[in-house]
């Protein structure tokens, strides 16, 4: 992965319009067209279930738009981000809070995540030296880059002192829409979030609100549907073709002739698709 620097004048311009742009960029692969449209998903790195549900099932109703997933690379919500993004077939923007090279990219543990990034297609960019370590103070640092080139950040769960509460504050201090899952008030993971609402920012459900938040017509739910079924792998038509009436879960596994495990698998992405629903002991076509 080449590592290069940014001439200034190829900067994305809403890095320029922050109050402390950066003074240089680093980049390896190609920055996203600026006629996407960026949204920054950060949450916690002690994500919880519904964390990681919630996350992925909102960035594949993202799918077949032109937006951009930008994120810091980080253990947690991050990283379920860009490794979501990349299944759906969306950009994704990594800034990591340290230099890109291999010695200091950070966290190690996403090594790989990030050459998988750049190898489709992705970008990670740092307005450190390749070599920079991160330190606590160069996360906040880095947070303001993605706030800033981002029109709105969305909050999956954040602990009530989380840096993911700083990108937040700078959202908002840079006239950007500010988006936030609410959670269980019996959570410590919602205590942030569930404040970032109680002072006046979006809630969001579904990957509906986050389309309109960035200026999307509401799709009408037959396109929406057609668009789901797209893109079917060939185990989820298997069971498209299996369910022309609800079946119980147990026929259903056996007439898909997949091993169990394969077969659990391939109905549990389908009912975060929302391509199939569980009900009364049946599983039934959306």
């Amino acid at each position: 992965m080449e590592i290069k620097k940014l001439p200034k004048v190829k900067f994305p311009k809403a890095l320029l319009e922050i109050p402390q742009p950066p003074e240089d960029l680093w980049i390896i692969g190609d920055l996203p067209d600026e006629d996407l449209i960026h949204l920054c998903i950060v949450g916690s790195r002690k994500f919880t279930s519904y964390g990681r549900e919630v996350c992925e099932k909102i960035i594949a109703g993202l799918k077949g738009y032109p937006i951009v997933i930008v994120s810091g690379l980080a253990m947690g919500i991050d990283a379920i981000a860009h490794k979501k993004a990349l299944t759906v077939g969306l950009k994704t923007l990594v800034f990591p809070g340290s230099g890109l090279s291999p010695s200091a990219m950070y966290p190690k543990t996403n090594a790989k995540l990030a050459e998988e990034i750049f190898k489709s297609g992705g970008c990670l960019i740092s307005e450190f030296e390749s070599n920079f370590k991160a330190t606590l103070w160069s996360f906040g640092r880095r947070n303001r880059l993605m706030a800033g080139i981002s029109k709105a950040t969305l909050i999956i769960e954040a602990e009530e002192k989380s840096g993911t509460l700083i990108t937040a504050r700078l959202t908002t201090e840079y006239n950007r829409d500010l988006l936030v899952v609410p959670g269980s008030i019996f959570s410590p993971n919602s205590k942030g979030t569930n404040r970032l609402l109680h002072q006046g920012a979006t809630p969001v459900t579904c990957a509906e609100d986050v389309l309109e938040a960035l200026g999307f017509e509401k799709e009408k739910d037959e396109e929406k549907q057609a668009k789901l079924f797209l893109d079917l792998s060939p185990e989820e038509k298997i069971v498209v073709n299996l369910l022309r009436e609800p079946m119980q879960r147990d026929y259903l596994i056996r007439a898909m002739k997949l091993p169990i495990p394969t077969a659990n698998a391939v109905l549990s992405v389908m009912e975060i698709k929302e391509l199939i629903k569980e009900e009364m002991g049946e599983i039934r076509l959306i």
